[in-house]
């Protein structure tokens, strides 16, 4: 088991804390992350965009000229495909492109990502996230003395009113919750800031 220091929004040691291997001490598996990373990504898109067909497009109901006798291709509408102002054939239309995964893989991806995290030293355990009031001011400077780095993901056990609204208008900081937390929030920030409660309620969870 790893043991990580638990500090304060001082950055002063507070205690100490042993971490489950069996969440935070696996081997990676880079092909379960980017299934995970592909499936999240997917399901994201809004899948709005549309086109219109020839039997869609406004107008082209009279035929462009007689059947026979002209010399000339035939022609039925001025909205065939062919026709600028056409319609268009196969074109995208609205959709889903959402799919779930199995439990196991989004377990396994998540495990690696955080088992990745602790091997490059980024996590962070502090003992508590809590703020008097609602300050930005207050956040970024336990952010400093935590040293989180560039960026970082807040996980918190339990609805915090003043830590969601202090850290929410840090852009290269973000709050979340252990039953929110994903692979691509992990991955994007640099450090992956958690309570010690929290961390008893991954371990609970995920394991």
């Amino acid at each position: 088991m790893a043991k990580l220091d638990v500090l304060n929004l001082s950055g002063a040691v507070t205690g100490s804390i042993e971490l489950s291997d069996d969440i935070f001490g696996i081997a990676p598996n880079q092909s379960a992350i980017a299934a995970v990373i592909r499936n999240q990504l997917a399901n994201r898109r809004q899948g709005t965009q549309s086109t219109k067909t020839r039997s869609e497009v406004s107008g082209g109901g009279k035929r462009p000229w007689r059947q026979k006798g002209t010399g000339r291709a035939r022609h039925g509408s001025t909205r065939s495909a062919q026709y600028v102002g056409g319609g268009i054939i196969f074109g995208p239309k609205p959709r889903s492109y959402s799919y779930t995964l199995p439990k196991k893989l989004r377990r396994l991806a998540l495990k690696s990502v955080l088992s990745s995290k602790l091997a490059d030293k980024k996590i962070i355990v502090v003992d508590d996230v809590n703020f008097e009031s609602i300050k930005t001011a207050a956040a970024v400077k336990a952010l400093k003395a935590v040293k989180a780095g560039d960026s970082a993901l807040i996980v918190l056990s339990e609805k915090n009113q003043n830590a969601e609204l202090s850290f929410r208008n840090i852009p290269t900081a973000k709050t979340a919750f252990v039953n929110t937390i994903n692979v691509f929030d992990i991955l994007k920030y640099d450090s992956f800031l958690v309570t010690k409660a929290a961390v008893e309620k991954i371990e609970e969870v995920y394991v």
